[in-house]
């Protein structure tokens, strides 16, 4: 049998995708050669920059804001991470905020760049949940985006050289951060019981935000027939032993992002990664929504141009 194309391929170890990197689970059709990047936005920005890697996991909205500047990558409709966003808000005493309306007509500051997708996720939750008018922040960075092209709205200003989110913060130069993650005992989250009110959310409206998925070089889909179908499997396969081994573990035992697929098995009486457009349509089209009312896309593209073709009707 003649040798099988070997892809180089960035992708963060995790539960849902370990069997494929531990090798019990392989391709048909291809080889995968696994790139570690320690810190994996590094990745996403050598992706989109340079074309580094055949394949790559990557940030949800860095795709979209890539693909809009005609990025020679496609997705698959592999979803390997998703967040509860509610708890990503967080205030100090020294903002005197003390509900998320507070937050208009003030700073709040954003871990990175405008496009990152925990962001994109909790300005909507700000939005949708609690009427933030998103246009009357303004928003502080302290990163710039993956994607050079992209400039962002206005209301969008760098943080001051030299000085952290959790400094400008602390000091109540800003109302709040979001995705900063500061562990602080003064630094709370500005929404309520976080957790409580995210897994509200996934009851009532079924919003259980997608984070991350995957996407392939266009020379490799083009060179390779049957790529995007066979990687799909493969990661499905990856992703189908996760949730076995995670329906059987004590409970007790599990920690992170196990401890949270293992709540949403819980809510939404199944399998909390589903991979495929048709059980992730609804959450696919509002994140299009928030990149249309965030000013991150211009133009709304339909859902199915985004992924690779011969993967529309996939599910897993």
């Amino acid at each position: 049998m003649a040798d099988r194309p070997k892809l180089t391929i960035v992708t963060r170890t995790q539960g849902a995708n370990r069997a494929l990197k531990d090798g019990r689970v392989r391709p048909e059709t291809v080889e995968l050669d696994f790139v570690e990047v320690p810190v994996l936005v590094d990745a996403f920005r050598r992706m989109v920059r340079q074309l580094e890697f055949d394949v790559c996991e990557m940030a949800v909205t860095t795709y979209l804001c890539a693909r809009s500047f005609g990025a020679a990558f496609t997705a698959l409709p592999v979803f390997l991470w998703r967040g509860l966003h509610h708890g990503a808000i967080q205030t100090h005493p020294a903002a005197g905020v003390s509900a998320p309306g507070d937050l208009e007509g003030r700073r709040v500051g954003v871990n990175r760049g405008y496009t990152v997708t925990t962001g994109v996720w909790a300005r909507g939750i700000l939005a949708d949940e609690h009427g933030v008018d998103l246009e009357r922040v303004t928003w502080v960075l302290s990163g710039d985006e993956h994607v050079a092209q992209y400039r962002p709205p206005a209301n969008v200003v760098p943080a001051p050289e030299g000085q952290s989110l959790a400094e400008l913060l602390a000091a109540g130069d800003l109302a709040a951060v979001i995705g900063a993650d500061i562990a602080s005992p003064e630094v709370t989250p500005l929404i309520t019981d976080p957790e409580r009110a995210a897994m509200e959310a996934l009851a009532r409206r079924g919003f259980y935000p997608i984070n991350h998925l995957v996407v392939v070089r266009d020379d490799v889909l083009h060179t390779t027939p049957g790529v995007a179908a066979d990687l799909f499997d493969a990661f499905a396969e990856a992703k189908r032993l996760y949730v076995d081994e995670l329906g059987r573990a004590d409970e007790g035992s599990l920690i992170g992002s196990d401890r949270l697929n293992r709540a949403i098995m819980g809510v939404v009486g199944g399998d909390p990664l589903p991979y495929g457009l048709a059980p992730n349509r609804d959450m696919l089209e509002k994140l299009l929504d928030y990149a249309i009312a965030q000013r991150i896309l211009a133009e709304r593209p339909p859902l199915e141009s985004l992924f690779a073709e011969g993967t529309g009707a996939l599910s897993a």
